[in-house]
């Protein structure tokens, strides 16, 4: 065998143990919490502790039967629909803040007053404001989640050096290249670290509303497992939430990836 054959095929094999590694930490944790649930499940009725094969047979019934499928894609659109009201809102109002220090003056102990009021209390204005479930939904998802995206856009464009953006204005680029070229690149980390924080936040905040306030939803079903003590359903429509928390941090993890393949990766961590 080549000395280039034997390096090429060390190379796979170092790849294939990292890979292994990688996947093993990442399992590990779950199948832990997996076992001790269902060694729980041997000790304590079904209501409590139910086993994880009435759980997975749970699971698989909402997602292959439309009927209650549609509870799930329900609140996967409030959900998305109140990620992208607050993030356009909290972007408009970051540039403006950004560009006026009277506005950043004005608005942002607002923002902050926002932060400060628990997603419950959105709940309880939505109801006495609104008539109709999905503004009153909609309207909870953007207060809970507009300041966070509001304060990481606006971090961003002041983290921005400013001889470079005198050096890139020097040059006279229209708008579209400004955009393209300094100011989405050097946003766009913050802004998705702002989709991956309040994407959780949001899957939070959902349920509580449609706990007390929709007739549809996974927070509505879970309610309707609480008045009948079915713990497997109850964990069933939760899995449902967190599959669809965990495809979606997947999909902004890839978009990452992709965006920022340009980085120098550190051999050490920190």
């Amino acid at each position: 065998m080549t000395a280039s054959a034997t390096q090429s095929a060390s190379g796979i094999v170092s790849f294939g143990s990292g890979a292994l590694r990688k996947a093993v930490s990442y399992v590990l944790p779950f199948a832990v919490v997996a076992g001790l649930w269902q060694f729980a499940s041997l000790f304590f009725p079904p209501f409590l502790f139910p086993s994880l094969v009435d759980v997975f047979w749970r699971f698989l019934s909402i997602v292959t039967d439309w009927s209650q499928f549609v509870d799930v894609f329900a609140t996967v659109m409030r959900i998305l629909a109140g990620l992208a009201g607050a993030f356009i809102i909290g972007a408009i109002l970051a540039v403006i803040m950004a560009k006026s220090r009277a506005a950043n003056d004005f608005l942002s102990p607002i923002l902050t007053l926002f932060q400060g009021i628990p997603a419950l209390s959105w709940v309880v204005f939505a109801i006495i404001w609104f008539h109709g479930i999905e503004p009153r939904i909609f309207f909870i998802m953007v207060m809970t989640t507009l300041p966070a995206f509001a304060f990481q856009v606006l971090g961003a464009l002041q983290a921005m050096s400013r001889d470079l953006t005198e050096m890139v204005m020097s040059f006279r680029p229209t708008r579209y290249k400004l955009l393209k070229s300094m100011i989405f690149p050097a946003v766009l980390p913050d802004i998705l670290t702002a989709w991956k924080v309040n994407l959780g936040n949001a899957s939070r905040v959902v349920v509580v509303a449609e706990l007390v306030g929709a007739t549809g939803g996974v927070g509505y079903q879970l309610l309707q497992q609480q008045q009948v003590f079915d713990m497997a359903g109850a964990l069933a429509w939760t899995l449902q939430l967190v599959l669809f928390v965990l495809i979606v941090q997947a999909i902004l993890t890839f978009i990452e990836n992709i965006a920022f393949r340009y980085r120098a990766v550190s051999e050490r961590t920190l």
